[in-house]
């Protein structure tokens, strides 16, 4: 039987260094890790997103991590965001989440949640759409990861960030 490997997702509003903040780690650790599929998706966009990019992000994200964890030998990897920012996004933009995402949230869940804060320096990306509205998305993130009953820490810092998330990391791995 195969072991378990443990997902650690690094979550959080826009700008506040997910994607460096996986690399990084994925990098001091030598696991692996999965990018956000979302932002390879919407790079093509022609048209304005809809509901079925939405879930078809949703099913990329799934894919990419599916691919990585067949793939690893390592005990953890690092996931550079979740399904559940399918959801968040999906209630924002339309009001609404498809089925197979909230299914997916309860059936794929995530060991540890580091949740990004605020505190760095918003900036410009043709991606990003909220840059009055981080306060506002920080609380949603947090209603969303105690709602699922999460494992989460809120990782501060723009100068000690890296280390804050590797002091978080290495106690969850400790226990």
């Amino acid at each position: 039987m195969n072991k378990r490997i443990k997902k650690i997702a690094i979550v959080g509003p826009e700008s506040t260094g997910k994607s460096t903040m996986s690399k990084q780690l994925a990098k001091h650790y030598n696991v692996p890790w999965v990018p956000e599929y979302a932002r390879f998706y919407c790079d093509n966009l022609i048209e304005p997103c809809n509901l079925q990019d939405e879930t078809n992000m949703f099913h990329g994200q799934r894919a990419l991590e599916e691919s990585v964890l067949s793939m690893t030998e390592t005990d953890f990897i690092i996931c550079d965001t979740t399904f559940l920012t399918v959801k968040i996004w999906s209630d924002e933009m339309f009001g609404e989440t498809p089925q197979v995402v909230l299914d997916g949230i309860k059936t794929h869940p995530y060991d540890l949640y580091l949740l990004l804060d605020i505190d760095l320096p918003w900036q410009d990306d043709p991606l990003r759409d909220f840059p009055t509205k981080r306060e506002y998305f920080m609380e949603v993130w947090r209603k969303e990861l105690k709602d699922l009953n999460a494992n989460y820490t809120v990782i501060s810092g723009t100068e000690t960030r890296l280390q804050n998330a590797i002091a978080v990391i290495d106690e969850f791995l400790s226990a």
